[in-house]
C-alpha cells in the first residue's frame, strides 16, 4: 500500500509535491524559486530516463530470455550503437545545462542591490551590519533555548517555542528589495543558510563571499549555520523577519535611536 501511495505521489503536479516534507521548499525569493524549478525539471528528466531504461531492461529480460529460444546478438564495435549512446546522453546534458547555467548566472548577479548586509560568523553567533543604514548587532541563540539545551536543566524542551531555532536579535529585512549579503568569519568556517530564502554560502575568515536575496512575502524565516564549526555548531540559528519597506524604515530609525540612547547612558 505504501509503495502504491508513493508511486501515486510521483504522478502528482510539482505544486502539490512542494508541500511534502520530503521535497525541498519552493521558497520566497527569485533564487529559491528558480532552484526549485530546476530541481523539479531534473527530477522529471531522471524519472523519464529511469522509466525508459528499466522498461527496456525488463522487456528484454522477459521476451529475450534463453528459455524462449532467443540467442545473444553477435556483433562487436558497432559504430551506429556507439554514436547513438554517445549523442543521446550529450543532448540530455545540454538540455540540463542550459537552464542550470542561466540560473547560476542570475544567482551570482549581486548588482543593483538596495541594501547591503554584512554577516560575520563567530563561535558561536552572528554579527549583522547594515552598511547603508549604520545599524549593527550580534545575534545568538535565545536564552530560553540555551537554558533548556543544557543537561539537567529541569526544563522541558517541548515547552520551548521554536526550540534551538530562535535568537535574541532577529534580522529584519524589507520585502521587494534586493539585498546583497556579504559573508565572512572571524575564526573558523561557518555557513549562512536560510532554506526558504534560497541562499547558502560559506563564511570564511579573511575572505568575503556574497549572495543576494529579494524576499517577496512578509514573514519569519529560520535557518542555521550549515558548516561544522565547533562544539556549539548546532546552536547557531538564524531568524530573518521580512517586513514591508515602511515598517523596515521605522525599525532602522528605532535601532538608531536606541544606539544614541545607549551612548548617552554610558
Amino acid at each position: 500500500m505504501k509503495n502504491y501511495l508513493y508511486m501515486l505521489a510521483l504522478a502528482l503536479p510539482a505544486e502539490i509535491m512542494a508541500d511534502w516534507e520530503v521535497n525541498m521548499p519552493r521558497g520566497v525569493t527569485p533564487t529559491s524559486e528558480i532552484a526549485y524549478d530546476i530541481h523539479m525539471l531534473m527530477f522529471w528528466i531522471t524519472v523519464v530516463i529511469g522509466i525508459l531504461v528499466f522498461g527496456v531492461m525488463i522487456y528484454s529480460i522477459i521476451y529475450h530470455r534463453k528459455s524462449v529460444g532467443h540467442q545473444p546478438a553477435k556483433f562487436h564495435e558497432s559504430t551506429k550503437v556507439e554514436i547513438i549512446w554517445t549523442v543521446i546522453p550529450f543532448l540530455i546534458l545540454v538540455v540540463c545545462a542550459v537552464p542550470a547555467t542561466k540560473a547560476l548566472i542570475m544567482m551570482e548577479d549581486t548588482s543593483d542591490a538596495g541594501i547591503t548586509l554584512k554577516v560575520t560568523g563567530y563561535q558561536w553567533m552572528w554579527e549583522y551590519e547594515y552598511l547603508e543604514d549604520g545599524v549593527n548587532f550580534f545575534s545568538k541563540i535565545d536564552n530560553e533555548s540555551n537554558r533548556a539545551r543544557r543537561l539537567n536543566s529541569g526544563q522541558n524542551v517541548n515547552n520551548v517555542d521554536n526550540y534551538l531555532r530562535n535568537v535574541d536579535n532577529v534580522v529584519v529585512l524589507p520585502t521587494d528589495t534586493k539585498v546583497r549579503v556579504l559573508l565572512t568569519a572571524s575564526d573558523v568556517i561557518h555557513a549562512w543558510w536560510v532554506p526558504e530564502l534560497g541562499g547558502k554560502k560559506d563564511a570564511i575568515p579573511g575572505y568575503v563571499n556574497e549572495l543576494w536575496i529579494n524576499i517577496k512575502k512578509p514573514g519569519v524565516y529560520r535557518g542555521a549555520c550549515a558548516e561544522l564549526c565547533g562544539k556549539d555548531h548546532g546552536f547557531m540559528p538564524i531568524v530573518v523577519r521580512a517586513v514591508p519597506k515602511m515598517e523596515y524604515e521605522k525599525w532602522v530609525t528605532l535601532q538608531k535611536d536606541n544606539r544614541v540612547a545607549e551612548t548617552k547612558g554610558n
